[in-house]
């Protein structure tokens, strides 16, 4: 399925690396949640995948349909639901992704905090940002260096 540039994303991030047993369940579930995902009665145009056996991404091409509130609350209503029955965190968003070699690693905010202080992270490790809006955003700067994400705000002062 194709989709627009300005396609709404969702990230959700899980706190540990999925089996590939977990991710093909998972993927199977997504399809099939997005297959049914509906706003205000209207099928939305809408798809799922899963990057690095770690994060879920729910996509919506609004030009078909727009999501509503009621829509993005059954969404996360099924991460929550995806949750319980794999006993991993999704909603975390202290729980910080970042590349170690060819490794997709995440830490909780302090000990990232900790990584960075000893050298681990520096300006030049590659980071994720979640928070990317559209599909646009996520195939432009959800996987970038240190000092060109959000996080040089938040920790460039521990960064040496």
């Amino acid at each position: 399925m194709q989709f627009s540039q300005n396609s709404r994303v969702w990230v959700y991030q899980a706190n540990r690396k999925l089996s590939d047993a977990e991710t093909a369940q998972i993927q199977e579930a997504t399809d099939g949640f997005v297959t049914g995902w509906t706003a205000h009665n209207n099928q939305l145009k809408a798809g799922a995948e899963i990057r690095y056996n770690r994060f879920i991404i729910l996509i919506v091409d609004e030009g078909q349909a727009g999501a509503s509130g009621c829509s993005i609350d059954k969404s996360v209503h099924f991460i929550k639901h995806l949750e319980q029955q794999f006993n991993i965190s999704l909603l975390d968003r202290f729980n910080l992704a970042y590349r170690e070699g060819t490794e997709v690693l995440s830490a909780p905010r302090h000990v990232f905090e900790n990584l960075i202080k000893q050298g681990a992270i520096n300006t030049d490790s590659i980071v994720f940002n979640n928070m990317v809006q559209n599909l646009h955003e996520l195939q432009t700067k959800w996987e970038v260096p240190f000092k060109d994400s959000w996080h040089v705000q938040l920790f460039g002062n521990l960064v040496s």
